[in-house]
């Protein structure tokens, strides 16, 4: 859907819910999407929370869940959280511990496209041919991936970083996690 301004005040209700839920004093910043001012996205509210350490999402993690999230996702690099509304998922939390956050992609990516609009208009049309192409969630990321490194590798070049895979989900073959995510 479009760009809509009201997302950043979803993000701010959805900061402020999960540093009650968890700890106050926790980092927290708007990511993806619908962080960047005028890209289209799905009505989905990505977030980045700077732990200390693992520990701490441990500690926090019941908190978490009697407000409402629950952990999801294929990522491997890091813990995910979902929150639902009616069934509909409308926010993902990322958990980054001190030593991820500085160059954690979701941060590098939203800071470039914020700063650089050919990119943002790239990422967009790509995100776009993977809707509409796309038969599944996996898919639709997948569609999305070359793009997303490409520009990734750009952005981490300017930091002085090198190239990394930014496909960071687990993988299946024939119907099997070829490994098993930490949440199990």
């Amino acid at each position: 859907m479009d760009y809509d301004p009201d997302w950043s005040r979803q993000f701010d209700d959805a900061a402020a819910e999960l540093r009650a839920a968890g700890d106050p004093t926790w980092t927290i910043e708007h990511i993806g999407s619908t962080a960047v001012p005028g890209m289209m996205a799905k009505p989905v509210i990505d977030i980045a929370v700077r732990l200390v350490d693992q520990g701490d999402f441990d500690r926090h993690r019941p908190g978490l869940e009697r407000g409402g999230w629950r952990v999801g996702s294929r990522v491997r690099t890091h813990r995910v959280m979902l929150f639902e509304q009616g069934g509909v998922r409308i926010r993902i939390a990322h958990f980054f511990t001190s030593e991820q956050w500085q160059n954690a992609h979701q941060r590098v990516l939203r800071d470039w496209l914020r700063i650089h609009p050919d990119d943002a208009a790239r990422y967009q049309q790509a995100k776009q041919d993977a809707a509409r192409w796309a038969t599944s969630r996996r898919s639709y990321n997948d569609a999305k991936t070359a793009v997303i490194q490409e520009i990734m590798d750009r952005a981490r070049s300017a930091r002085g970083l090198p190239a990394v895979n930014v496909h960071d989900k687990w993988t299946q073959t024939s119907g099997h996690e070829e490994a098993r995510h930490p949440e199990g």
